[in-house]
C-alpha cells in the first residue's frame, strides 16, 4: 500500500467536498491533513479520527467556528505540514490544500473543486457583500487578496496532475493556473433519493444561506409569484432573507437526510440561482424526479438538460426567475420524472470511484520516482 497523504482544507461540516473526501479516503486510506477539525460536526464518517492531523490554527480559540476569518494565515499554515513520509499526495482543494510543500520524488494529484472563488472571479462580489467599497480597510483587504493571488498562482506548480469536478472548473484551472485538468464528476448518492407520484403544491430550494448563493433572488421571485416555496438550509443570511420573505415562503432550516429526501420527492420543482462549480443538489433533485429551474451558467449546464430535465434562466435577477417559473408552469405536464431521474443516474458514487482510481493508478504507474 502506498503511503498516502490526503489534504483537505477543513473538516468542520459535511457537504459536497466531504463526500468527495469520503470516496478518496475509501480508495486510498492514509493520513488526512486539515487546517481545522471539528469532530462533533463530522460524526459518522469513514475516516479514522486517529489519522487526522490538524494545523497550528486548530489551537486558536473559536478557530473551528470562524475559520474563514483566518484566510491570510492559510497559505503559511498549509505549508507547515511535513509530508516527507508520503510518496503519494492527494489534495481535495477549493482554497489552499493544493499548496502543500512537496518534493520532486512525491506524486501530488489535486482534485480541484474550484480555484479560490473569493480571490479570483468572485472578488468584487465578496467585497461588495462585505461593504468594502473604499477606505483603509478596503485597501488592506484588497492588498491581502492580491498577495494571496500571487501565492495561489505560484503554488499551482506544486501539483503534478489536476482533476476538475466539471468542464467549467477545468476551464477555470486553465484560466488561473495555465494547467490542463482531467474532468471527473463528483459522486452523488443517487440511490438515497426516490420518485414520488404524490406531489404537493410547493417548490423547493436547498442552499447554504450565504450571499453568493443568491437565494434572495428566489425569495423575491416567489414573493411576486405568490407560489409556495420551501427553503432548506441555514447560514448567516437567514435573518435578512426572512425579513424580505412573504408568508408563502417557508424557511425550514437544516433538516435530516431523510427529511430532505421527502421534501424533494413531494415538490413540484427545484429552483437554484447560484453559479455552481458542479452543483450536487441539482443532481439530487433530479434523482427525486424533480425538474430543475437553474441559472444557466457553471456546472448546471453539465447536469441539467434544458427542456427535458429542467429549464434555465440566464440572468441572476428575480424577473428572469419569474419568467422561468412561468414557463415551467406552462410545460409542467411534459416533464417525465423517470426520465429526469435517469439523467441523475449518470453521476453515482461508483462511477466517481472507478474513474478516480483509474486516473490515480495511471499517474502512479508512469511516475518515474516511485
Amino acid at each position: 500500500m502506498i503511503e498516502t497523504a490526503i489534504i483537505h482544507e477543513w473538516l468542520v461540516t459535511l457537504a459536497g467536498a466531504e463526500s468527495v473526501l469520503h470516496s478518496i479516503y475509501k480508495l486510498y486510506p492514509g493520513t488526512i491533513y486539515t487546517l481545522f477539525h471539528d469532530p462533533d460536526q463530522v460524526k459518522g464518517t469513514i475516516w479514522d479520527e486517529s489519522r487526522i492531523k490538524t494545523s497550528l490554527l486548530q489551537r486558536i480559540p473559536f478557530g473551528r467556528k470562524h475559520h474563514r476569518a483566518f484566510l491570510p494565515l492559510f497559505p503559511m499554515a498549509i505549508e507547515q505540514f511535513d509530508l516527507r513520509d508520503h510518496k503519494l499526495i492527494i489534495s481535495s482543494s477549493y482554497a489552499v490544500a493544493k499548496g502543500v510543500l512537496n518534493s520532486s520524488d512525491q506524486l501530488h494529484i489535486c482534485y480541484c473543486h474550484s480555484p479560490m472563488r473569493y480571490i479570483w472571479d468572485l472578488t468584487f462580489e465578496y467585497l461588495e457583500a462585505a461593504g468594502l467599497k473604499g477606505g483603509a480597510k478596503s485597501f488592506l483587504v484588497r492588498l491581502m487578496l492580491h498577495y494571496i493571488r500571487m501565492w495561489d498562482t505560484l503554488s499551482a506548480n506544486r501539483v503534478n496532475e489536476y482533476v476538475a469536478n466539471s468542464k467549467y472548473i477545468a476551464n477555470r484551472i486553465w484560466k488561473c493556473y495555465n494547467r490542463h485538468a482531467r474532468v471527473i464528476y463528483p459522486p452523488v448518492d443517487v440511490d438515497r433519493f426516490h420518485v414520488d407520484d404524490k406531489k404537493e403544491n410547493y417548490f423547493v430550494t436547498i442552499s447554504r444561506l450565504v450571499p453568493y448563493k443568491r437565494v434572495d433572488l428566489i425569495v423575491h421571485a416567489f414573493n411576486h409569484l405568490k407560489l409556495p416555496l420551501v427553503v432548506i438550509g441555514d447560514g448567516p443570511a437567514m435573518k435578512d432573507l426572512k425579513k424580505i420573505a412573504l408568508p408563502n415562503v417557508e424557511f425550514v432550516g437544516q433538516r435530516s437526510a431523510q427529511e430532505v429526501e421527502t421534501l424533494l420527492s413531494k415538490a413540484r420543482a427545484f429552483v437554484f440561482s447560484a453559479e455552481e462549480d458542479f452543483g450536487i443538489v441539482n443532481v439530487e433533485a433530479q434523482a427525486s424526479g424533480l425538474p430543475v429551474i437553474a441559472f444557466g451558467r457553471g456546472g448546471a449546464l453539465e447536469t441539467v438538460i434544458d427542456g427535458k430535465t429542467g429549464l434555465f434562466f440566464y440572468k441572476q435577477n428575480p424577473l428572469c426567475i419569474i419568467e422561468a417559473v412561468q414557463e415551467f408552469l406552462s410545460k409542467e405536464e411534459t416533464f417525465d420524472p423517470l426520465e429526469i431521474r435517469k439523467n441523475a443516474e449518470k453521476f453515482p458514487r461508483s462511477r466517481f470511484e472507478k474513474e478516480f482510481k483509474e486516473f490515480v493508478d495511471e499517474a502512479w504507474d508512469k511516475f518515474p520516482y516511485k
